[in-house]
């Protein structure tokens, strides 16, 4: 027999049958390009953004996310149900694709029937195997969401239409064809190749032939029914993920990564700064609201979420897209809330996870900005005393900038006005300047810059905050006035590389600093450490030791530096047991974002969990590569009755003491600390 069927049977081919269909699915279509085209005005409201650069780059990007679903599929079981519901979802639409060109084109035109013999036994085969993997997912998908919901999960009315609207399809596409093999394929070789199909036919032969045309018929209009509505609510409901979220992949940010965009402040005609309104953000803000699936990943990786705070990356956006669609005119900071907006740690672990691509934190940025540029607030006094500081001494610790490189005269490390001839600048940071627990750590650098044959200078009373700090804060004027006399500074001499043991120091000068004018390369201590070791430049003499890894967040989610600090801390003989959130999952220390310079007041310590996570791996010391990070981390250890067990240190520190030949530089005493 041939391999075939009858696509339209029962049915008919007749005006009266196929000018209907042809009329639904047109009225469909129609419906769903004018709702799109209405969510293009709302996303329209936004200022321009260029998106579209690099478009090869981009869909490269597109058709990974959308095919591959790449992002998707992490965390594993909850992602893995959705990547194989879309990829069930995808070949039934192409199945479903390839009968209306073969029923509507090639077969009444060109008498051309290429669903038949081998290729349609297997397309009947795949599609069937593909519309049961579609029901079996979204019967635990519904499952997981009603009656084990992960805690913060919301379910909405809209919710309960999609996944009733998704199996009445599925199930009435599997009636369809039970009713029509009930009739035409049972006892035959073609039957067993779809095996869905053949188990519904068999339940359905009580019916009888009449019943079973009946049903064949009524079925198959009701299924075209239920798909016209699918493709009218899409661009009305969350079904409209299915356009937003992959092509979202397409209008990221290529880089650099997590760069923020700069004001321009000498802009005499500009009426108001930051994000106050929907139109004062872009489109690509607005966009994002669109693609959000609510799948909360976001909120389960925030720092400030998980330890009591206002702040959820995915109600952020939930509040925006509302107030775009029904409320343009809102003020933003007040619907969102300045406690959830100064709780942010910019730590960036909501866009790392998030697989709708979203930008959480530049649009937190914007609305601070408007906060402070606008009405002069701050999240405390605190933050005001020591933004203060910083216009008057160049730190937010308030010590006075002529002091900055005081620490540096017993090391014989003399500022670039004094000995320009260096071959490296090392760019100190405020904490390793002032702060004595991280004077220890600059100490230690330059005694392994010294051990390798490397004459680091510095800027000394030059240097001046690097503005990171203020900048998340939302003062960007002071940001850019702080940059401006840093690359001044840095100008005025034949500098070609920086290293800088901050890694927010590093974030900055490496990215935001090259739109005012910095030139020279930037690298972090940790990765210059690791080229100076890997050449040979610098050895070591290994000494066996327990430690734990705190991935920064700066250094890691920010610049994806994650192996270089591992590599020395296994070449100084370190035995790292790993946090159970490590890596590009690092829990955060709590002090970006600002949050450095403000008191956590509401929940518990961000830091204080962070450090039970490394209690909990049993190691007796926990090694960072942050001056924000040692100091919440010292502080830490009291607070959370972890003295004597628990001791944070730089790697920098370790390594020094396992220089394979002794330094001529006197031991730096680590026992004092915690934040100036």
């Amino acid at each position: 027999m041939e391999f075939t069927r009858e696509i339209y049977w029962n049915v008919g081919r007749s005006w009266w049958t196929l000018l209907p269909m042809y009329l639904l699915a047109a009225a469909a279509i129609g419906l769903l390009i004018y709702g799109m085209r209405q969510r293009l005005k709302i996303y329209r409201q936004g200022l321009p953004l260029v998106r579209t650069d690099q478009w090869r780059w981009r869909l490269g990007n597109f058709l990974a996310a959308l095919l591959l679903q790449k992002k998707v599929v992490r965390p594993a079981w909850p992602g893995l149900l959705h990547g194989f519901f879309f990829w069930g979802f995808v070949l039934l639409f192409i199945g479903t694709t390839l009968i209306v060109i073969q029923a509507d084109f090639t077969e009444p035109l060109f008498d051309l029937i290429f669903l038949r013999g081998t290729f349609y036994k297997i397309f009947s085969l795949t599609l069937d195997l593909a519309g049961l993997l579609c029901l079996v997912m979204l019967g635990v998908l519904l499952v997981r969401r009603y009656f084990f919901p992960p805690a913060g999960l919301q379910s909405t009315p809209e919710h309960g239409l999609m996944f009733a609207l998704l199996f009445a399809i599925l199930v009435s596409g599997f009636v369809i064809e039970g009713a029509r093999m009930a009739v035409t394929e049972l006892g035959t070789p073609l039957a067993p190749w779809s095996p869905v199909g053949l188990l519904t036919a068999r339940l359905l032969l009580w019916m009888g032939e009449g019943g079973l045309l009946a049903l064949h018929k009524v079925t198959w209009w009701f299924h075209l029914l239920l798909v016209v509505v699918f493709l009218t609510l899409i661009p009305r409901t969350r079904f409209r993920h299915l356009f937003t979220t992959s092509s979202n992949a397409f209008f990221a940010d290529l880089g650099p990564k997590g760069k923020l965009v700069s004001l321009d402040m000498d802009n005499e005609e500009a009426e108001s700064y930051g994000t106050s309104r929907i139109d004062q953000m872009t489109w690509k803000d607005i966009f994002d609201t669109d693609a959000c699936t609510l799948c909360q990943r976001c909120q389960d990786r925030c720092p400030a979420f998980a330890t009591g705070k206002p702040l959820s990356p995915m109600q952020v956006i939930s509040q925006l897209g509302e107030a775009a669609v029904s409320r343009p005119g809102d003020d933003l900071p007040a619907t969102v809330g300045r406690e959830a907006l100064w709780a942010c740690t910019t730590c960036r672990a909501c866009e790392e996870i998030c697989p709708a691509t979203i930008e959480h934190v530049a649009k937190i940025v914007g609305m601070r900005r408007s906060l402070v540029l606008m009405e002069g607030e701050f999240p405390g006094d605190e933050v005001m005393a020591a933004m203060e500081a910083t216009e008057v001494n160049g730190n937010p610790l308030g010590s006075a900038f002529a002091g900055r490189g005081d620490w540096a005269a017993a090391l014989g490390v003399k500022p670039l006005a004094e000995d320009a001839d260096v071959d490296i600048l090392y760019f100190v940071g405020c904490y390793a300047s002032f702060d004595q627990r991280n004077i220890a750590v600059a100490r230690s650098f330059v005694e392994l810059c010294r051990a390798a044959g490397i004459k680091p200078g510095i800027l000394g009373k030059e240097e001046r905050c690097c503005g990171e700090p203020m900048r998340k804060m939302g003062n960007e004027y002071l940001y850019q006035t702080l940059a401006g006399e840093n690359i001044a500074a840095i100008n005025r001499y034949p500098v070609k590389r920086i290293v800088t043991s901050c890694p927010h120091c590093y974030n900055t000068l490496a990215k935001d600093y090259r739109d005012l004018g910095l030139i020279a390369e930037v690298v972090p201590h940790t990765l210059f450490l690791a080229e100076l070791l890997a050449s040979g430049r610098l050895r070591l003499a290994a000494a066996d030791f327990t430690c734990t890894y705190h991935d920064s967040c700066y250094l890691g989610r920010h610049n994806d530096i994650y192996e270089p600090p591992r590599q020395l801390i296994r070449a100084a003989g370190g035995t790292l047991v790993e946090m159970a959130k490590n890596r590009a999952d690092a829990f955060c220390c709590g002090a970006g974002g600002g949050r450095i310079l403000a008191e956590e007041k509401s929940g518990t310590r961000i830091s204080h969990q962070r450090l039970e996570m490394a209690a909990a791996t049993g190691a007796g010391e926990l090694l960072s590569n942050c001056p924000f990070c040692l100091t919440m981390f010292v502080d830490g250890v009291k607070g959370a009755d972890l003295e004597g067990h628990l001791r944070p240190r730089d790697i920098a520190e370790v390594l020094a003491e396992r220089l394979e030949h002794g330094s001529d530089v006197a031991p730096m005493d680590t026992t004092s600390g915690g934040k100036q």
